[in-house]
């Protein structure tokens, strides 16, 4: 399939022949192709019509590309500029993006002439370098998800409630910031208020626990005298990162188990996105071992009364009952920090176990993919950390 002028099909190439590729260019379709240099390097390339022009642009290394990959972005490119569009520009556009650190010195800098108190100003930026660089500083400020500003400011928001609002609202002036320049269209900050805790005397409601203690909740969940499908339904939340409407309202036909994985369909979806989870072996296990414990109805974890999912306060009511202030919904927080500091796994991936939206319009065209079968690698190793009791 080395070069050529003969047209050639869509989809021409495989996975084995990309891996097997000889130096020469190797072509797919709509314009993709595989550049493979003499050394061995090879590179996703892909040839198209920009405004009239005929361009080549550059889709990314075939060690961090799958083919499954660049063909999404070939497609998502000359479907923009069949409309008009120039992909060379958006490309630039959403390279240009700053981190958030980056943008909230640029916001702090420009806020500067008009603080009088300079002590304000000071901690304007250092408040943000203490609480906010740690846990999203490094990342495009178009990245930065509710998952991210919930984990910086959970360990403060009972402890520091003065602080943790004021973060919150700086953080929120960067945000609004961004979205003036068009990185974004959303602040995450506006989101989080559901999920994090009154503060005062209720505080606690609603708190994530550490991840190295879910691996200790799941077990003392297990040993308790809860019902059989409440502690099955308790542990397959903790280890699918799923949302507690989710999994209670899950019905079989949702699962294949032989296929380890679960289909969420739109209508259950917080975002009404179809949303496929990984399963994890332990995962599967839970769910032969509730599909034992079945009452007969599609309900994967039916409660005790027929044909009824579990409640979500059932849940909520057990791992208080053991000693541990958290929510259920925290279980996310809780994958999440765990991903961001235990682990490699990039931060999209994460956000996709999530099923969170990340970035802007230019950068969700070139973020087509699921990333399933990395988000597979990344759900076994937490299935892993949580049997370890959070201490592997």
């Amino acid at each position: 399939m080395a070069d050529g002028k003969r047209r050639h099909p869509d989809r021409a190439l495989s996975a084995a022949q990309v891996r097997n590729a000889k130096p020469g260019k190797h072509y797919d379709g709509n314009g993709l192709f595989l550049r493979v240099e003499d050394n061995g390097a090879k590179r996703w390339v892909q040839r198209i019509v920009i405004r009239g022009r005929q361009r080549e642009m550059g889709l990314g290394s075939a060690q961090l590309v799958t083919l499954a990959e660049a063909r999404e972005i070939a497609l998502v490119n000359r479907k923009l500029a069949r409309a008009g569009g120039d992909p060379l520009a958006a490309k630039r556009e959403a390279a240009a993006v700053m981190t958030f650190e980056e943008a909230a010195r640029e916001v702090h800098k420009a806020h500067l002439p008009t603080w009088k108190n300079k002590k304000h100003a000071a901690q304007f930026i250092s408040t943000l370098e203490t609480y906010a660089f740690g846990h999203f500083g490094p990342s495009k400020i178009s990245d930065v998800s509710t998952a991210d500003v919930l984990a910086a400011l959970s360990p403060i928001w009972v402890s520091k409630p003065e602080t943790a609002r004021r973060v919150r609202q700086r953080i929120g002036t960067v945000m609004s910031w961004a979205i003036a320049k068009g990185w974004r269209r959303d602040d995450p900050t506006a989101a989080i208020a559901a999920a994090l805790p009154r503060q005062g005397r209720t505080a606690a409601n609603r708190k994530a626990l550490p991840y190295a203690e879910v691996g200790g909740c799941i077990k003392a969940v297990q040993a308790s005298k809860a019902g059989a499908v409440t502690k099955l339904a308790l542990e397959f939340l903790a280890l699918t990162a799923a949302r507690s409407g989710e999994v209670r309202l899950a019905i079989w036909p949702e699962v294949d188990l032989e296929g380890a994985e679960w289909a969420i369909p739109a209508a259950r979806m917080k975002m009404k996105r179809d949303h496929r989870v990984p399963l994890s072996p332990r995962a599967v296990a839970v769910l032969r071992a509730a599909q034992a414990l079945g009452d007969g109805s599609p309900l994967v974890f039916p409660g005790t009364r027929h044909g009824r999912p579990l409640s979500d306060m059932t849940l909520s009511k057990l791992v208080k009952e053991l000693g541990f202030e958290a929510d259920v919904h925290g279980f996310r927080t809780s994958f999440r920090t765990w991903v961001q500091e235990k682990t490699d796994f990039p931060r999209e991936v994460a956000e996709a176990a999530l099923a969170h939206v990340v970035g802007n319009q230019v950068e969700a065209a070139y973020a087509r993919s699921d990333l399933f079968d990395k988000r597979r690698a990344m759900m076994e190793a937490w299935a892993e950390f949580l049997a370890g009791d959070g201490h592997g």
